[in-house]
């Protein structure tokens, strides 16, 4: 496999989502042995994401004008150029990169790596061509690359060696290790936005547990922590179950790694999750998973999240709490009763399990990358 250098351009619009999967790629394309520039225009969430660094990842400021000379440009030019999310590279970089071409003929392989979605266009769409019209580029073809949970797709972002990490995962030590008292209840991770249903949840936690069982709720640092702190605050109905036991128990987290971040997916019996990054290592974990995804004023959101049950084969009784976590305040309450009994956890466990067996069997998104690459060079 040829080293190559990939320039990946990332525009933060939300600070683990964006960046996080920006990161995971730029890290595991630099393991396999490749050269990786991360042009961002705000890394201040690499600082806790990923404070240690990668080896091979050189993190540099998106800003006006870019700073080619820092970069090394000239000595190294792009062999790959990656804009996430339709960022649109900078139009500098662009004109540098045909300037090269012209002089050294040489011409990068131009990408456009696009949102995760189940639905049906994705397998159409993915890899086609987007011929370049006009500008210094003109006559170059950037490809739509899009990840997916079909062979037809690119794949998800998955390190060679998940599998491994994660067999010799200790649970018990992860959680005394990060101070979390726990006496075997039912874990439960929370990264939410602000769903309406979430006073809803901490209730049911309250007064039925999970499965009849205790519950402990590890509730992400930042808008989930805020959000669950204030329905405290306000006192909105969380009461202890008929016979006056506390069935709910709460642990804030701090900020956490990537890496860490893997490790609480992997220590819970249920995950709620938000954004793309976090649903795809959810997906990995092999727990059942509950993903708030990124509201749209059309409710086009709701499609994408339909077809993404479809492709894992959600139970019913999972489908239908998937759809009370995004649906917008409606006026009339979710109805009262316990989230899952034994039988409905089992299910969902097995489905997680199911999914995540049959998605190991395809290749990753990285994978998927560099053959594109070699074979459009």
């Amino acid at each position: 496999m040829n080293r190559l250098q990939w320039d990946i351009f990332c525009k933060v619009i939300d600070n683990f989502g964006d960046i996080g999967v920006c990161w995971r790629l730029a890290t595991d394309l630099a393991a396999r042995g490749q050269r990786v520039r991360l042009w961002v225009d705000d890394a201040s969430a690499l600082h806790w994401m990923a404070p240690a660094g990668c080896e091979g990842v050189r993190v540099l400021p998106w800003a006006e004008p870019l700073d080619l000379c820092a970069a090394a440009f000239d000595a190294q030019p792009p062999d790959v150029l990656v804009e996430a999310f339709g960022c649109e590279i900078a139009p500098e970089f662009i004109a540098a990169c045909a300037c090269i071409h012209w002089a050294r003929g040489i011409k990068p392989v131009w990408i456009n790596l696009e949102y995760l979605s189940a639905e049906p266009y994705v397998e159409r769409c993915h890899a086609m061509p987007s011929p370049v019209q006009s500008g210094p580029a003109a006559g170059w073809t950037k490809w739509f690359f899009y990840p997916g949970l079909t062979k037809a797709t690119g794949g998800l972002l998955r390190e060679h060696d998940l599998t491994e990490r994660q067999a010799r995962f200790d649970r018990d030590a992860w959680l005394a290790t990060h101070g979390i008292a726990w006496s075997g209840e039912q874990l439960v991770s929370l990264f939410c936005y602000e769903p309406p249903a979430l006073p809803w949840l901490l209730g049911q936690l309250a007064r039925h547990g999970l499965a009849g069982q205790p519950v402990r709720l590890l509730v992400a640092a930042g808008r989930a922590e805020t959000a669950v702190k204030a329905i405290f605050t306000d006192q909105i109905g969380l009461k202890p179950n008929s016979d006056g036991r506390e069935l709910l128990s709460i642990s804030y987290l701090p900020l956490l790694t990537q890496i860490d971040y893997d490790h609480l997916l992997w220590a819970c019996d249920l995950n709620f999750v938000r954004g793309e990054d976090s649903v795809v290592r959810a997906v990995w974990a092999g727990k059942p998973l509950v993903w708030q995804i990124y509201p749209q004023h059309d409710d086009a959101h709701l499609t994408k999240l339909q077809a993404f049950l479809d492709r894992l084969d959600a139970p019913p009784a999972l489908r239908a709490l998937q759809t009370a976590w995004n649906e917008k305040p409606s006026g009339h309450c979710i109805a009262d009763g316990p989230i899952a009994d034994l039988a409905t956890l089992q299910a969902w466990r097995g489905s997680a399990l199911a999914a995540r067996a049959s998605l190991m069997r395809q290749d990753d998104l990285t994978t998927h990358l560099i053959k594109f690459v070699e074979k459009t060079r």
